[in-house]
């Protein structure tokens, strides 16, 4: 599992529906179907916590108990409080601040030099999720916070037994990892502080600090971390992952410029223009589908449960990958194929609840995929209004799977005038 995660995951769903294997020293049950997933993410989800759990163990350490690590009463507390800054029409009234993201990444990349995409990408969305949700502008901190969330991930990421057999690169790594979540408090209490200086406003960190009486200042910093961290790590690996998928498939490219050249004329898009970039938004939703951000999901049985005819004792570990539901020939057609038109809203209406699961499922499904979404499809419409993105000849591309699914070398590609 910690070797090669995305083999051994997949290699188990060959064995049946429900299949266990022990870690640790102790039963790890992955369910393969996905009427089992919407039975723990959802039907019964009650019954199943986050607490002791591999997601919690991964994120805790950076995160504190911030909305993707609480649980029970504090955890819907915190959902409450944050979901009004995620409706739809909050989102897009930050298309601004998207469409003026992107374009000055295009303007940087001008010359036709090989460009680091992921790096780039993932300083775009940092730039946008704290503008929009905390309204501050991160600045020179950007490049440096970048840096700090890929040592992270890295450290966290990874699975090390107790006996590793290399204890001097177990200790520089938690130095790493030390440094970075030291960067980064400093970064998030900098922020808090100069909105606390400036006035509440109109925005996530706004609604946060009106509810100050409340809210420690561990507990803030937990949150506003946990917004930064999750609101732009995902995106930007999804991005990433259609910008590589759409030079793969050229036919698909193709269909993406007609459109954006149809529905912009040379100009910047806006909200109004989201209805009718679909095939923007459904290039995506299938880059999400073959290359799901969040590539395994774990919960932990608070009762006893039945799964497809098995016993499931209660402290269960129980797990759902999208990875492999995502790639199940019994469900898709063509798994491994790049079809963007899987999502056209006919075909999508017909997936089975639960099929489908790039932002999780049941009451935890992400609060932030509108926003997502939005971004994503902005994002790449202005890449690709004027560019055509070429992978450097001969560039490794493996994915990698670490806390969010990204790709090992990084990705190289060369952006060319269309």
């Amino acid at each position: 599992m910690r070797d090669a995660p995305l083999e051994f995951v997949t290699a188990m769903a060959a064995h049946g529906d429900v299949t266990r294997h022990d870690a640790d020293g102790e039963p790890v049950y992955m369910l393969h179907r996905p009427d089992l997933a919407r039975h723990v993410l959802k039907e019964n989800g009650a019954a199943y916590t986050k607490d002791r759990t591999p997601d919690d163990d991964m994120l805790r350490p950076l995160l504190g108990n911030g909305l993707l690590t609480s649980n029970g009463a504090e955890w819907a507390a915190q959902r409450r409080m944050c979901a009004p800054a995620f409706r739809p029409a909050e989102v897009d009234r930050f298309d601004r601040v998207i469409v003026e993201a992107a374009e000055h990444l295009v303007a940087h990349w001008d010359g036709g030099r090989p460009v680091r995409v992921d790096h780039d990408l993932t300083s775009l969305t940092l730039t946008v999720i704290v503008k929009a949700m905390l309204g501050t502008d991160i600045g020179v901190a950007g490049e440096g916070f970048g840096r700090a969330v890929d040592a992270v991930n890295r450290f966290i990421g990874h699975y090390v037994p107790s006996d590793d057999p290399d204890p001097a690169d177990t200790a520089a790594r938690y130095a790493g990892f030390h440094r970075a979540r030291t960067f980064l408090d400093r970064v998030t209490r900098v922020i808090i502080a100069a909105r606390r200086a400036g006035g509440a406003g109109d925005d996530l960190l706004g609604a946060m600090l009106a509810e100050g009486h409340t809210m420690s200042d561990a507990d803030l910093r937990d949150q506003v971390l946990t917004i930064i961290m999750a609101g732009h790590e995902t995106t930007a690996k999804s991005l990433t992952w259609t910008l590589y998928l759409l030079d793969r498939n050229p036919e698909a490219a193709r269909a993406v410029h007609a459109e954006i050249d149809e529905v912009l004329e040379g100009r910047s898009p806006t909200a109004a223009d989201l209805p009718r970039l679909r095939r923007c938004r459904q290039a995506v939703q299938e880059a999400m589908r073959l290359y799901p951000p969040v590539w395994l999901i774990s919960r932990r049985g608070t009762a006893d449960d039945v799964l497809d005819g098995y016993d499931v004792p209660a402290g269960s570990l129980v797990c759902v990958s999208p990875w492999v539901l995502h790639r199940d020939p019994r469900y898709w057609a063509e798994p491994d194929a790049y079809r963007p038109e899987r999502f056209d809203p006919d075909r999508a209406a017909r997936l089975l609840s639960h099929q489908y699961l790039p932002f999780g499922g049941g009451p935890r499904i992400c609060v932030g995929r509108h926003f997502a979404l939005v971004e994503a499809t902005l994002v790449l419409a202005v890449i690709l209004r004027g560019l055509r993105m070429e992978l450097v000849a001969g560039f490794p591309v493996e994915p990698e799977a670490l806390v969010t699914l990204r790709p090992r070398h990084g990705l190289m590609m060369i952006p060319r005038p269309r």
